[in-house]
């Protein structure tokens, strides 16, 4: 069973593993080091990060912005999923998760995909994200991040 609860600081590490040992964070020069110093600022400042456990163990994580997109949008910054779990329902639980926390103070979520990560994008597209735009050389020369567009269902 997977079961999504908010990321504390023991979490850390572990999601840190996750980014490091990834071949696409690998390529934006992500190394142990410094994905543990960049989700360990953002617990500890408080940042709304969300980890997906089964068996107790944290198999991938997610990190949602209110508002994070022209002061208006939800945004998804990072979300990962242990290598090993791919493709066994984590990424959606997570998105979910992202998504119903983002829609208490967001009428849409956007994130960006690297344009040679074509798995990710049909994920997206499977859960109803749109392309809507591209910004080339953006975060590496040579690669373009595609921004992925939902509106969420209107709040009560």
């Amino acid at each position: 069973m997977i079961l999504i609860r908010p990321m504390t600081s023991a979490d850390v590490e572990t999601c840190a593993r996750i980014m490091a040992e990834n071949p696409l964070w690998q390529r934006y020069g992500v190394t142990m080091n410094s994905a543990r110093q960049r989700l360990g600022e953002a617990v500890a400042g408080g940042e709304s990060l969300f980890v997906a456990t089964m068996a107790d163990t944290v198999e991938g994580f997610v990190w949602c912005v209110p508002r994070g997109a022209f002061a208006r949008s939800g945004y998804i910054p990072l979300i990962g999923v242990s290598p090993a779990f791919t493709g066994h329902g984590i990424g959606a639980r997570l998105l979910d998760a992202a998504e119903a926390f983002l829609a208490q103070s967001s009428p849409d979520i956007f994130l960006t995909v690297s344009d040679f990560n074509e798995g990710a994008q049909r994920f997206y597209r499977r859960q109803g994200y749109k392309q809507v735009g591209a910004l080339p050389d953006y975060v590496l020369p040579g690669v373009t991040e595609l921004i992925f567009w939902k509106r969420l269902p209107s709040m009560p």
